[in-house]
C-alpha cells in the first residue's frame, strides 16, 4: 500500500533532519578542529589562524610525539589492558548470565544472587577501602590493577541475562535431553545465538578500558605504566630550545599542536573499531530488553 504523506509530516521530516544534522556537527566540528591543529605549525595555531583545516601543513607533531616513545609504551599498556580486560570480562559475564537467566525451579537461590548484583551497582565500598584491597594485594604497579577491579561488569551480566531469557528454553531443554552438560549448551546454543548481544558489550568493554583513566593514576605508582588515557591526562612534552635547531622546531611543534596529535592518536583505534560494531547496538540492546 502506497503511503502518501500529509504536509505536516514532511515539515516534520525535515525539521527533524535539520536538528539531527546540527547535533551531529556539534559533536563532529571540535573533533576536525583538534584534528586540523595537529596538522599545524604551532605558530598558525597561537595566532587562533587554525579552523576546520590545517594551515602551514606539517607533521612535525607527529614526529615529535612519535620520536617520543612515551606514548607508544602507553599505548602498549593500554593495549594489553583491553586484551585481558575485554576477554575477562566477556567470559565471566557469560558465565554468569547464564546461570541467573534460569527459572528459580531450575537455579534455587536465583533471586537472591541477582538482587546482590543488584546491590552491587546501586552501593560501593568507597574510593579508600578499593585502594587499600588493591594494595594489600600486591596488585599495584601490576596490569592487574586495571583489570581484575573490573572483572565483572554488572550492567553487562544484566544487559546478557535478560537477551539469554529471550532465547527458548525448549533449546536448551532439547539439548539437555541429549547429553549436553550446562557448559556445552551454554557455549554450543547460547553463545552462538547471542552474537548482537556479545558484540555488543564487547564493544562496551573495549570502549571502558580503552577510556579509563583515573584507576592508572591511583594504581600505578611508575609512570611508565601508565595506559593510554592515564598518560593523556598528565601529559606535558617538554621542548629543548637550547639550540638553534629546536628553536626552528618551535615553529612547528608547540604543547598545544602535541596534545591535539596525541589526542587523534589516542582516539584513532576507536574509531577504526567502532564502524564495524555499530550495526549490532540497537539489534542487541533490544534484543536483549525483551522477555517473553
Amino acid at each position: 500500500m502506497k503511503e502518501y504523506a500529509s504536509v505536516s509530516r514532511t515539515v516534520f521530516q525535515i525539521a527533524n533532519g535539520l536538528v539531527l544534522s546540527a547535533a551531529a556537527l556539534l559533536c563532529l566540528l571540535p573533533f576536525v578542529h583538534i584534528l586540523a591543529q595537529s596538522f599545524s605549525s604551532s605558530v598558525s595555531v597561537a595566532a587562533n589562524q587554525v579552523l576546520f583545516w590545517p594551515v602551514d601543513f606539517t607533521t612535525a607533531a607527529y614526529e615529535k610525539v612519535f620520536g617520543e616513545g612515551s606514548l607508544l609504551r602507553s599505548m602498549g599498556v593500554t593495549l594489553r589492558r583491553v586484551a585481558l580486560g575485554v576477554s575477562l570480562n566477556m567470559l565471566l559475564t557469560v558465565l554468569m548470565a547464564y546461570p541467573l537467566s534460569k527459572e528459580n525451579e531450575t537455579f534455587r537461590g536465583r533471586t537472591v544472587y541477582a538482587w546482590l548484583l543488584v546491590f552491587t551497582m546501586i552501593f560501593g565500598g568507597g574510593l579508600i577501602p578499593f585502594y587499600l584491597v588493591v594494595n594489600n594485594l600486591g596488585l599495584m604497579d601490576t596490569i592487574w590493577a586495571l583489570v581484575l577491579p573490573t572483572a565483572v561488569p554488572v550492567y553487562n551480566v544484566v544487559l546478557m541475562l535478560n537477551f539469554f531469557r529471550s532465547i527458548p528454553k525448549e533449546l536448551g531443554e532439547s539439548a539437555y535431553i541429549d547429553g549436553a552438560s550446562q557448559l556445552a549448551t551454554l557455549f554450543r546454543i547460547y553463545v552462538p545465538l547471542s552474537m548482537p548481544a556479545m558484540a555488543t558489550l564487547t564493544l562496551f568493554s573495549l570502549v571502558g578500558h580503552w577510556n579509563s583513566w583515573f584507576d592508572g593514576l591511583i594504581f600505578m605508582n611508575d609512570p611508565k605504566h601508565y595506559p593510554l588515557s592515564s598518560y593523556l591526562q598528565t601529559m606535558i612534552i617538554p621542548l629543548n630550545v637550547t639550540n638553534i635547531k629546536d628553536m626552528e622546531e618551535l615553529k612547528l611543534v608547540s604543547e598545544r599542536t602535541l596534545k591535539d596529535a596525541q589526542i587523534m592518536i589516542g582516539a584513532l583505534p576507536i574509531l577504526i573499531v567502532y564502524p564495524f560494531l555499530q550495526r549490532y547496538f540497537v539489534k542487541g540492546i533490544i534484543l536483549g530488553a525483551v522477555k517473553e
